[in-house]
């Protein structure tokens, strides 16, 4: 009897196993389908086992068919990617609307090649990405993303969509009414910095088809994500409550977290102390009702304290919270990991000691906090924490602040802190990640770091030439120069820095409070700009958006600069030189709407399309409109153009008049030999500002010329 109960056992496990296997070659193939449905059959996909405990890849060439091997679905799907990039000139776009490119002859691969993953882990997203590119996504957007994903080799992406919807459950089930719980939550845009215990209620209450339509698109995501052999990171419980509930719970233990980026008390967030025993049921409550809904892969992204003051910076405090945490955690998902982010290290460098630090992370058990090292190419903290003091970490790149469209990020520096990384960052270093926080236009910066994940023997410069000659679609030695003069000359800051003055408020004496200095010759980038346009054709999307990042920065450099000499020149009390200024920076403005306006994701219009198209009805269709503009100009709180956009329908529909009033303003101040009155323009400015977030004018720039000849003219005109 024993033994015929261990031959079932046997074969029930080589079942599960034939099934596991089978699953993974069907997701493969179905991918190969729907990014390339004229030549997928031309693809074998099969399944080997693992290298060294390590995911592993191999092309091959057998007769006519191109043989994909991989030990799981995630590594198929990066090995196809390396074929895509490296064999047809073809890059895949995260944007469901950029259509895939591909020869009309597919390339042999003459030789065998077996490709080895350097990490376990390849993480992708953030909080914010959820807010500043994807509030508006509908599925088909959504597929392309995990597409995008797979073909990188990102195995543990943040799953983080619908989750209001199993928080409305637990609410309900803990007596808050339907009202109390939708006007907890923020707007569907803000709602990243709700999930962060940022803020409450900021352009809320959230509509009830919202909730509805998003948990049945989180079940679409996950469900898709597994079936590529990816972990999905949903979120836990983190202390954060809705102030009603300690009206319903007087005797619970509820305090406010510190404010929030200026935001007024009203919206303030409290936090329920994981030592009471109401903390525990919650957490039960959430997890199984997010099991029930989503399933679980039993890690989950939990940030208590992100950008947010605790209730006490008492050592024995900090511990003593995180190991409740995770006791509660662990008590509900006995295989539960918590994913943490490290930025609240950096953010709040004055007040993280190093002590209070330490005293977070050492309050969980060695090996169940994974430790995102969020901005590593401006500051890796596991150089600060003794490598997260034994906690398994993440090296990310974050590359983007804020949704900005400009064009930063010092990848080759980030190069060589990732390779001293992989070599000496420890043991307990186990993947790469992109935490990018809005996908502008440009994902050339995080298929760069995702590429670095694995051992392709392609060294960094060759890299940078075969995604020129994929973005164009053939190889041209001019659009190699211009990207070799990029990476090594030009993309040398990190985010956060560079961004294009046209598009803050004006402010006298001032580029931008948003670090708009650059620290690169800007000849250079016009040098680029030049190299780019000494082409026979640009046909392909991604070369087209190329164009316009780098056009866009040498146009706005050329801003920043006018900007400056029409400050001097009314100091000097120069009329004539302020008005020759005004029209150049005028004429900067329109011709930066019209170069964008050559891609519709670099439109104001699709924005604004996108969060109206999600809406069942006109009411809904205004709100998401209104959420949609409030967040790209006016934001909230101290937050004002922080995730400024250069789009067309911006330059031409909003900066322009902003500007136009600071010209007027500093022209009358001359004429009357007065001082620029800021606090007076700043007041005029917000008005302004307000009366667009409720328009719904969205100006539309049709270009005349190909993006070829309108760039070359661009150069002549301001060279």
């Amino acid at each position: 009897m024993k033994k015929i109960a261990t031959t079932l056992l046997l074969l029930l496990v080589f079942t599960i196993q034939a099934l596991a296997a089978n699953n993974s070659l069907n997701a493969v193939r179905a991918l190969a389908k729907r990014i390339m449905p004229n030549h997928a059959d031309s693809f074998e996909f099969k399944l080997m086992k693992q290298q060294n405990k390590k995911d592993v890849f191999c092309l091959q060439q057998n007769g006519d068919k191109i043989v994909v091997s991989g030990n799981n679905a995630n590594a198929m799907a990066m090995g196809l990617n390396h074929y895509l990039n490296n064999y047809c000139h073809t890059t895949v776009s995260w944007y469901a609307e950029d259509a895939v490119v591909m020869p009309a002859q597919l390339p042999k691969v003459e030789q065998k090649i077996t490709v080895q993953a350097r990490v376990d882990r390849r993480f992708f997203l953030n909080y914010c990405t959820y807010g500043y590119t994807m509030p508006f996504f509908n599925w088909k957007e959504w597929e392309r993303v995990i597409d995008w994903m797979a073909l990188n080799g990102v195995n543990m992406p943040l799953a983080i969509t619908g989750q209001e919807t199993v928080w409305y459950n637990v609410w309900k089930q803990l007596g808050m009414s339907d009202s109390e719980i939708r006007s907890y939550f923020t707007g569907p845009a803000y709602l990243p910095w709700h999930r962060m215990a940022n803020i409450d209620g900021w352009n809320g209450p959230l509509p009830m088809t919202w909730l509805n339509k998003q948990a049945e698109l989180q079940k679409q995501i996950v469900a898709r994500e597994r079936e590529l052999d990816m972990k999905p990171v949903l979120p836990a419980f983190a202390g954060h409550v809705p102030a009603q509930l300690k009206k319903l719970y007087p005797e619970a233990n509820i305090k406010y977290l510190g404010r929030w980026a200026g935001f007024a008390d009203k919206y303030r967030c409290h936090f329920l102390d994981p030592s009471d025993p109401l903390f525990g049921k919650i957490q039960r409550m959430f997890l199984d009702e997010q099991t029930r809904m989503y399933g679980t892969d039993h890690i989950y992204g939990t940030d208590p304290f992100n950008e947010v003051d605790p209730p006490s910076w008492d050592t024995a405090y900090l511990s003593k919270v995180a190991g409740g945490i995770y006791k509660t955690m662990a008590a509900a998902d006995p295989k539960a990991e918590w994913m943490q982010m490290a930025w609240l290290f950096w953010h709040g460098r004055k007040k993280w000691t190093p002590e209070r630090v330490k005293a977070l992370l050492t309050g969980v058990q060695t090996g169940k906090m994974v430790m995102l090292d969020y901005f590593c190419e401006n500051k890796e903290i596991w150089k600060m924490t003794q490598s997260f003091y034994g906690q398994p970490y993440i090296w990310c790149y974050l590359g983007n602040f804020g949704g900005n469209t400009t064009l930063t990020g010092n990848l080759k520096e980030s190069a060589r802190r990732l390779d001293n990384t992989l070599a000496n960052g420890g043991k307990n270093l186990t993947g790469i990640g992109g935490t990018l926080e809005g996908f502008d236009i440009n994902q050339m910066p995080y298929e760069f770091i995702l590429a670095k994940a694995w051992n392709t023997g392609i060294k960094e410069n060759e890299w940078i030439s075969r995604m020129a000659d994929r973005h164009l679609g053939y190889v041209n030695e001019s659009a190699r120069k211009a990207w070799q003069l990029l990476y090594n000359d030009v993309l040398v800051q990190a985010a956060g820095s560079n961004g294009l003055v046209a598009t803050y408020r004006p402010k006298m004496d001032d580029d931008g409070w948003h670090y708009t200095h650059v620290d690169y010759n800007p000849q250079r980038l016009m040098d680029a700009w030049r190299l780019m346009t000494e082409v026979p054709t640009a046909n392909r999307t991604a070369y087209i958006c190329d164009l316009i990042a780098i056009g866009r920065q040498a146009l706005g450099n050329i801003f920043m600069e006018e900007k400056v000499s029409f400050d001097k020149a009314f100091h000097a009390n120069n009329m004539a030189e302020m008005k020759q200024h005004a029209t150049v920076m005028r004429q900067l403005l329109a011709d930066l709407d019209a170069l964008c306006a050559y891609n519709d994701r670099c439109t104001l219009s699709k924005w604004i399309d996108d969060a109206r198209g999600y809406a069942s009805d006109k009411a809904e269709a205004d709100y998401y409109e209104h959420n949609a503009r409030n967040i790209i100009s006016t934001w909230g709180g101290k937050l004002n153009d922080y995730a400024n956009r250069g789009w067309a329908g911006m330059f031409k529909g909003y900066y322009a008049g902003r500007w136009d009033m600071y010209f007027d303003e500093a022209m009358t101040a001359a004429a009357e030999g007065r001082d620029f009155n800021q606090t007076e323009f700043d007041k005029k400015a917000t008005k302004y500002e307000a009366n667009w977030v409720e328009s719904n004018i969205t100006p539309v720039s049709t270009p005349d010329y190909d993006i070829l000849t309108f760039s070359r003219m661009l150069i002549k005109k301001y060279q």
